[in-house]
């Protein structure tokens, strides 16, 4: 109990001490108030030794003692003015971010923007809860700079972007300053797929037109492109043999298949002692696995009911319903 109110009353000093906000959308600009800067260990050595000067200039009234000490002050003072410049006025936004499957690297996109006369260097960014910032960036006067934080993925569904840390030393490192900002940016995380991965099923409910679409074994020959024909089909040797000045020609390889029935992905036919990351694992790799082999499919999944079809906008459609199943704000 102990631990918790410390733990909460942690959370509520910093947010009013260090102006920790909730995400924010658009473009945020980096106020001074929202810029904080302290002595570095080296700034600190450094007001000693300027303490030792003073102190020393007084004892022996050395004229030329005061001057160096005041002018090495003076540096120290400017130092300090432009470290907290480095970083303040910055405009800060976010990018899109790639979907990627649980256990990989989520890689948020953000932008610098600087709208001021002054080349800012230096600028090192990183997340708050993974310590000191590790990628550093220039951002050009009247220009931007862009860069990706890597966010580690252990489960399934929505990962909002974790909260920057911005931090500069520049120029002479006295002094640190630094800023925090919450992107409004998240990344869709897939199941981890099976591995090894389970054969496709081998059965599957009867297509209108009586042929399958398992059985793409068998080579019919070659024929005219057509709309939503997969692109590992096309029949490169034979496009290579028209000439293009007469327009050219894409053609495609032909297969018929022997099977009866369309290729089904049906959570609900996988076993019931099966664990449900488990079923949507095994749905994740069949998912794969049928478009690698360009074999047309039905998805089918709670309320959730596609194809058969192929290709990126399918396969997203599908793997965007495994992320969400049961999740909050499931469509």
């Amino acid at each position: 109990m102990v631990a918790a109110l410390r733990t909460l009353y942690r959370k509520g000093r910093d947010k009013w001490l260090f102006q920790l906000r909730d995400s924010e959308p658009g473009t945020v600009v980096l106020t001074m108030r929202r810029v904080f800067i302290l002595p570095t260990r080296a700034g600190l050595a450094f007001a000693v030794l300027l303490l030792v000067m003073l102190i020393g200039a007084l004892n022996y009234n050395l004229g030329l003692g005061f001057a160096l000490t005041f002018f090495t002050g003076a540096c120290a003072v400017a130092d300090m003015y432009l470290t907290a410049k480095n970083l303040a006025f910055l405009q800060l936004s976010a990018g899109r971010a790639q979907a990627v499957f649980a256990g990989e690297e989520a890689q948020f996109e953000l932008f610098l923007h600087n709208s001021s006369r002054q080349d800012r260097f230096a600028v090192w960014l990183g997340f708050q809860a993974d310590g000191e910032p590790r990628q550093a960036v220039d951002v050009p006067a009247a220009g931007s700079a862009a860069l990706r934080l890597s966010a580690s993925t252990r489960h399934r569904g929505w990962l909002t972007a974790p909260r920057v840390r911005l931090v500069t030393r520049f120029p002479l490192g006295l002094f640190r300053a630094w800023s925090y900002w919450l992107p409004a940016a998240r990344v869709l995380v897939y199941p981890a797929p099976e591995w090894p991965a389970a054969p496709l099923p081998s059965t599957g409910a009867a297509s209108e037109d009586g042929h399958g679409t398992v059985g793409l074994d068998n080579f019919a020959g070659i024929r005219s492109y057509q709309p939503g024909d997969p692109m590992r089909h096309l029949a490169w040797r034979q496009i290579a043999r028209h000439d293009p000045a007469l327009g050219g020609q894409l053609v495609t390889k032909h297969f018929e298949g022997g099977a009866v029935a369309e290729l089904t992905l049906d959570f609900a036919a996988l076993p019931a002692r099966m664990d449900i990351e488990d079923k949507l694992s095994r749905m994740a790799s069949w998912v794969l696995d049928a478009e690698q082999r360009a074999l047309p499919y039905r998805f089918r999944l709670a309320h959730h009911d596609h194809g058969p079809a192929l290709g990126d906008a399918h396969r997203a459609a599908c793997l965007e319903a495994l992320a969400l199943f049961g999740k909050e704000g499931e469509p």
